[in-house]
């Protein structure tokens, strides 16, 4: 593929992936997400009880097939900020769970230590959130994959992305969040970059 010219493409990032300011294209904006904690919500039975109580803990029912969604987490303790969570449909008997509350993930994680039929299992370090935003995020995903990569809001799609089987989630309007195993991210990062190279300078699809 054809190298990004300076006009069209400002890439901030290192050679082998993205810095924090991470790689900005006409109407595209990708980053990592180094601050969001990632979990596994492994259970038996999506309707059993593991899953009946940890909705109770998780302040709501867990998404259902191929659904995400963002929730509010109340803040602890005077002068605290509210912090985020977002749960994503990996299969019938695996949720994602997302957020920059440590704490929080903790609380959850034991109470999922005191039962028998599900766990909680952290992925932080060995998952990574990739966020994309802008117009142009539909078409990247569209020329990495195909359309069955780009998720409607309020979904979460596992398709070959790449070469590669990533989840793509829609909970905010604009903005896209890719999961991808750390072991793969300077492939993904290259294909994203030499893909980002190619797009042409009036923007339009190629």
């Amino acid at each position: 593929m054809a190298s990004a010219s300076m006009d069209n493409i400002r890439d901030l990032g290192v050679e082998d992936g993205f810095s924090a300011d991470g790689l900005q294209a006409d109407e595209l904006s990708i980053r990592w997400d180094h601050g969001l904690r990632v979990a596994s919500l492994r259970y038996f039975d999506p309707a059993g009880p593991f899953a009946v109580e940890v909705s109770e803990v998780l302040g709501g029912p867990l998404p259902g097939p191929l659904r995400a969604h963002r929730r509010v987490l109340a803040a602890k303790g005077a002068g605290a900020a509210d912090s985020e969570l977002v749960l994503a449909w990996r299969s019938p008997t695996e949720t994602f769970l997302l957020t920059a509350d440590a704490g929080w993930l903790g609380d959850v994680s034991n109470f999922a230590a005191t039962r028998s039929n599900g766990c909680l299992v952290d992925q932080t370090g060995g998952i990574l959130t990739l966020v994309l935003t802008g117009d142009r995020a539909p078409d990247l995903l569209s020329r990495l994959g195909s359309t069955d990569c780009i998720p409607a809001l309020g979904e979460a799609r596992t398709s070959r992305l790449a070469e590669l089987s990533v989840m793509s989630l829609c909970t905010r309007a604009g903005e896209i969040l890719l999961l991808v195993e750390r072991v793969y991210a300077r492939h993904l990062t290259g294909w994203i970059r030499d893909t980002v190279g190619d797009f042409k300078e009036t923007g339009a699809p190629g």
